[in-house]
């Protein structure tokens, strides 16, 4: 998709999240959504594109580390509680509980019993969250293996990105298949209409972030907010200029 048909796009649906964001303040609704996929399928990219604009005191985004040897005894749900909504906060997961249905069992990170408990926790877990009105939606972001390849290579090669790259992802690539397997017995041991599962094709990552985007908002109730329109009153006096008492707190310009 080209750059200027991409950007003209996005920035219409920009401008409804910020109106999705005003909504949310003056109704005091939660809304939390989770964004899983493929390895450099483009959750961060799309995760940004939705925040740019927004007051950033009206969202989070949660990306959690590998659990610490404390977090590792808790109730496996316990850590990602305290990252839930407040009244009038939108919180994007940049992955979630959902390690427990991939990584984890795909990498030998916990067992086959710790697995199946997790399918059958998981869904009771997210009508919890729902019958206490949080709106949450769960997103799988696809990618052909094909792309991740070459994605893979360009977050090699580019020391702006390459950070990116972990040793699980690498671990991971050659296990494409089972990953898929794993993601298909998710989809149906936790999609629910409360807490639904959409897969959005990411080959195009353009097209992928505004095709999720309009979905994100089309499944949202009527989040209409009136506000007037804002005038700002003239100045009494002519604009003044930046100056210090000390000018030598100054940084010297360089650029």
């Amino acid at each position: 998709m080209k750059r200027k048909d991409y950007e003209d796009a996005l920035e219409g649906l920009q401008a409804e999240l910020i109106g999705v964001s005003r909504w949310l303040r003056a109704s005091g609704r939660r809304l939390m959504v989770i964004f899983e996929g493929r390895d450099a399928a483009g959750k961060g990219g799309t995760i940004r594109a939705i925040t740019e604009h927004l007051d950033t005191r009206s969202y989070r985004v949660v990306a959690l580390p590998k659990p610490s040897d404390r977090e590792s005894t808790q109730w496996y749900f316990q850590r990602y509680v305290a990252h839930l909504p407040a009244a009038g906060e939108f919180v994007l997961f940049d992955r979630s509980w959902y390690n427990r249905a991939g990584v984890e069992p795909l990498m030998g990170f916990c067992t086959q019993a710790q697995y199946a408990q997790f399918l059958d926790e998981c869904p009771i877990f997210e009508r919890m969250l729902a019958d206490d009105g949080i709106l949450l939606l769960k997103y799988w972001l696809a990618v052909d293996q094909a792309n991740q390849e070459e994605r893979f290579a360009e977050r090699a090669q580019d020391p702006l990105k390459r950070w990116k790259l972990s040793p699980i992802d690498v671990a991971a690539r050659e296990k494409y298949a089972e990953i898929g397997r794993l993601r298909d017995v998710m989809l149906e041991r936790t999609h629910a209409p409360h807490a639904p599962w959409f897969v959005v094709d990411y080959n195009d990552q353009r097209r992928g972030r505004l095709n999720l985007l309009r979905h994100l908002l089309d499944r949202l109730p009527d989040t209409t907010v009136p506000t007037a329109a804002l005038d700002l009153p003239a100045l009494r006096e002519q604009p003044g200029r930046e100056q210090l008492a000390d000018p030598s707190f100054w940084i010297e310009p360089r650029h």
